[in-house]
């Protein structure tokens, strides 16, 4: 049976950090890219970042780019997601996702993901 469950989320004031896990099961997590996704209210779900299956590779959301960072421990089957200067436009649900390879083209769309996570809340607000 396939877990992606996602923690780590909560309610952090403007300009502060957090870090989501997504801890899987049930599929070969050391072949797979892996990605976290948000979707804020109203809004349609975007890719925030996505690491391959090696981690020597990631891919970030413009939004994002210089402020979070994804990384991977494989012994764990643990995907993270660093989230620093938070602004109140971060709040979303966010999502780990499975990609169906190691990399590709296509990261972005969410066709290529085979498994999802139910989601972690994250508000940003004074």
């Amino acid at each position: 049976q396939v877990q992606l469950v996602e923690s780590g989320g909560g309610l952090v004031q403007p300009g502060g950090s957090l870090r989501l896990s997504c801890a899987a099961s049930g599929f070969t997590f050391s072949s797979r890219a892996l990605g976290w996704f948000r979707q804020a209210p109203g809004k349609e779900r975007e890719l925030v970042a996505v690491i391959a299956w090696s981690g020597d590779i990631r891919k970030y959301g413009d939004p994002v780019k210089g402020r979070f960072t994804i990384s991977r421990d494989n012994a764990k089957n643990t995907v993270y997601l660093q989230m620093s200067s938070l602004k109140p436009e971060d709040t979303a649900l966010y999502y780990c996702a499975a990609y169906h390879d190691r990399w590709g083209a296509g990261l972005h769309l969410l066709e290529g993901y085979d498994y999802w996570g139910q989601g972690t809340q994250v508000t940003v607000s004074s």
